[in-house]
């Protein structure tokens, strides 16, 4: 609590600091709005006159915020057009702010003329499943069928899924195992089993609480060869390829804020194999400059390296520095002669393509994996970049180092596999889906109810989470069990024939664990239902640990086929694509597929400064009403501000110059052809669906003009005229 006082005095600074660099966060988006209708009554009625109808989904996930907002929309009328839909059994996203009460007090506002229609037919699961669900929600008391004001509620829900009528109705089946390894191995086994008999791997998911256990779990499958698909949010900065990548920003910051200052960086630096760096050679080169620095001698390793590679040949029988150490020199006194000459972006595309990173990527078998984070860690600079146009490297550096202090984490959606495989997924993130078979593993009461919170996160106090009509309630609710236990609901009824629920009795340690108290609910409510004991032999557990120890192919490499095949499915080729394709396929394969992280030209966007300049001038032309171009300063004026809004894309030179002369030329064009332009025109015009022996083209012209019956079509160039002459060149001239 003292932290979290702590941090309410804090808030007010926050929200200076973030009202001074002119950002918001997603509450803010809410909460605004209500200050606003809360203080000004004709914007309120504005909008309430506007929307008479209202329908609210997934009802049971609002926060107190968003139930304010939609209170004050339908506040003018006693009895208000309002729809919602929602079941208070799968309200699990408290930790986001979501508050079940929400359901509780618009039910008892309206209560006299509320029309309640309550769905107990399911058309995804078995009876049995869903009475062993019932079996455990029953426990909660926090649920609408409990209110007495709101009458007698029946949420007992009937299957109706009549595909699997005079099918076997089979019950859960409730399975204990040694250890987690052994119950990952089970797991494996059954799946494995089921995919040989027919079942489609992507009908077969297993849930489980933590994301670990996951990642743990796909190591098992695919040792055993089984397709699997899953996502999860990783760290890029606890990522060794990416603290690889930050490191070299780190050593350059150093560089230019000291010559010679990062020594101890370059040294670790060298290791990286990126640059296959034999480590002996290293260890050499470092022993001789710290005996040149005893001697006191003026060095460093970065000037020791230098010199000798830059040393001619002493005689004919010497071969000087390593080769990897000669080309490494070259490459760090190449990319801090660059800091100082380019933007953030453009020096992240020289270190990716000069430093050996982008080499060692596609020699890589998990190049797809890698180019991924690359390409999160590039969209991360580019959003710093531009929210500050100015950054630095320093800046950048500063930013990243305040990450990693704070634990605040870079985070990226990573897949693995493909939506054809066995799905792995938390419980949270099963929410909405439904699988024919249904593994929940790692049921132990310490992964579920005596798991505890984070020591550096926040907890709200509960009265935070109680709506203004249910606050008399008093009820002595445990929030966090029923929390989870509403968790585990929602993880019972994604099952639709099929559910194994499993949980291993000791730890890696060899210390007793006991099962969740929900199999005990259900054990209690279910007598038909009886456990299992699974146990391997020494031979069958040896044999999986020594597969352990084989190599494995990554699991990126196997689906890359897959992926490629998903990004061509989707891709349709412009001209930009189809000249690289026509100079180089690699070409196209690597920047206009995977697309290699590369930052803006400042040519590129200043071109597009001026397509965009004068694409506004003959829309707000053909606005007018009377054909009338506006004047020459709008036109500049609309030059200015997109140039302003990429400014991250120039270094402050190169600003300066291209507005300066995007001025220049624009006013020039603006008063030789304003009396001459056609007015009847067509500007940025998209063609797409074109189909040319099955490949899908796209593009945009930049203005066509009409007269008559013909087109002049208009293709700006901003750079050197005599080399587009020949892209002019019409068809058979």
């Amino acid at each position: 609590m003292t932290k979290l006082v702590a941090a309410a005095n804090e808030f007010p600074r926050y929200q200076q600091l973030m009202k001074k660099i002119n950002r918001y966060d997603f509450d803010d988006m809410i909460n605004w709005v209500i200050d606003a209708f809360e203080k000004n009554e004709s914007i309120l009625a504005q909008y309430q006159e506007k929307y008479h109808y209202l329908l609210v989904d997934e009802y049971q996930d609002t926060s107190n915020t968003q139930n304010r907002l939609v209170q004050l929309l339908i506040g003018f009328w006693e009895v208000p057009n309002i729809f919602v839909v929602g079941d208070d059994d799968q309200s699990i996203f408290r930790f986001q702010g979501a508050n079940i009460s929400n359901m509780k007090g618009i039910t008892r506002r309206y209560i006299n003329a509320l029309t309640k229609v309550i769905l107990t037919t399911n058309y995804r699961s078995t009876q049995p499943l869903l009475d062993v669900s019932r079996s455990v929600i029953e426990n909660n008391r926090e649920r609408l069928i409990n209110d007495v004001e709101l009458g007698k509620l029946n949420k007992d829900l009937v299957s109706g899924n009549s595909k699997y009528q005079g099918q076997p109705q089979l019950l859960p089946e409730i399975i204990a195992y040694n250890s987690m390894f052994e119950e990952m191995l089970g797991i494996t086994q059954k799946i494995q089993q089921l995919i040989n008999a027919g079942t489609a791997p992507e009908s077969i998911a297993v849930l489980y609480k933590e994301n670990k256990y996951g990642e743990e779990l796909s190591k098992f499958l695919r040792l055993k060869n089984l397709p699997v698909y899953s996502k999860r949010n990783i760290n890029l900065l606890e990522d060794k390829f990416i603290l690889k990548l930050i490191h070299i920003f780190e050593y350059l910051n150093a560089e230019m804020d000291t010559p010679y200052g990062g020594d101890e960086l370059l040294f670790e630096m060298m290791h990286f194999d990126f640059y296959q760096i034999p480590p002996i050679e290293i260890a050499r080169l470092t022993v001789e400059a710290n005996n040149r620095k005893y001697d006191g001698e003026q060095t460093s390793l970065r000037k020791l390296l230098f010199d000798k590679s830059q040393a001619p040949a002493k005689d004919l029988f010497d071969n000087g520095l390593n080769v990897e150490l000669k080309k490494f020199s070259q490459i760090i006194e190449n990319l801090i002669a660059a800091v100082p000459n380019l933007t953030l972006q453009q020096l992240f595309s020289k270190i990716v393509n000069e430093a050996g990173v982008l080499h060692y990527i596609m020699h890589s078998p998990q190049k797809l994996s890698l180019m991924q984070r690359l390409t999160a860690l590039f969209d991360f600079i580019k959003s710093e970049s531009a929210a500050n146009p100015q950054l630095t490297l320093s800046g950048l550096m500063k930013i990243l180092s305040l990450m990693q202090d704070e634990q605040i984490p870079l985070s990226m959606v990573q897949f693995i596999g493909n939506s054809n495989g066995v799905n792995l997924l938390t419980m949270h993130g099963s929410k909405g889906l439904e699988f024919e078979q249904v593994f929940i593993a790692g049921t132990t009461a310490e992964v579920w109810e005596k798991k505890q919170s984070r020591p550096n996160s926040y907890k709200l106090p509960d009265n935070l989470f109680y709506y203004v009509d249910a606050v008399d309630d008093k009820l002595a609710i445990n929030k966090k069990e029923e929390e989870l236990r509403r968790l585990f609901y929602v993880g019972l009824t994604r099952a639709e024939t099929h559910l194994y629920i499993s949980y291993p009795l000791f730890r890696n340690d060899g210390k007793d664990q006991e099962p969740s108290m929900f199999i005990a609910e259900i054990l209690d409510k279910q007598p038909a239902i009886i456990p299992q004991k699974i146990s391997f032999t020494a031979e069958e557990i040896f044999e999986f640990q020594a597969l352990q120890l084989t190599a494995q192919l990554p699991q990126i490499a196997a689906s890359e086929e897959d992926f490629i095949s998903s990004l061509l499915e989707k891709f349709s080729m412009n001209v930009t694509a189809l000249n690289n394709y026509l100079k180089c396929p690699l070409q196209f394969y690597y920047q206009n597929l995977i697309r290699i992280p590369s930052g803006k030209n400042e040519a590129t966007e200043f071109g597009s400064a001026v397509h965009y300049a004068l694409e506004k001038l003959f829309r707000k032309m053909q606005d007018s009403g009377s054909e009338t171009f506006p004047g020459v300063e709008v036109l500049l004026s609309d030059f200015n501000w997109y140039l302003k809004k990429h400014r991250e894309n120039f270094t402050k030179e190169a600003f300066e110059r291209r507005m300066e002369y995007g001025r220049e030329v624009l006013e020039h064009y603006y008063k030789k052809y304003i009396n001459s332009w056609n007015k009847v025109v067509a500007v940025e015009r998209n063609i797409r669906g074109v189909l040319v022996n099955g490949v899908p083209l796209k593009g945009k012209l930049d203005k066509l003009e009409f007269t008559g019956n013909q087109v002049n079509v208009v293709d700006y160039k901003t750079g050197d005229y005599e080399k587009a002459l020949a892209k002019l060149i019409g068809p058979g001239e």
